[in-house]
């Protein structure tokens, strides 16, 4: 599964991923490969990007939304940092 975290300025990060953790307005939620299709707004809280099942990256956001579709992944984010 291809993983893209998108701010206005620029692009943070963008790779294959086991699977994505993500903070949704109501609550955390994970995104792992063949996910139906979706589209939801973030909240204030962190990404995890779970390159594998040991191996991960955080980032820090203050809201967004995110895209998946076609066994990909794309977060736009406003007020992104890595952590």
């Amino acid at each position: 599964m291809n993983v893209e975290i998108l701010t206005p300025e620029k692009k943070l990060y963008s790779g294959d991923v086991y699977g994505v953790q993500l903070p949704g307005i109501t609550g955390l939620f994970e995104i792992l490969e063949k996910h139906a299709p979706l589209v939801s707004a973030l909240g204030k809280g962190n990404v995890k990007i779970l390159k594998d099942k040991n191996n991960f990256e955080n980032f820090s956001i203050e809201s967004g939304f995110v895209e998946v579709l076609n066994n990909k992944v794309t977060v736009l984010v406003e007020g992104a940092q890595s952590i």
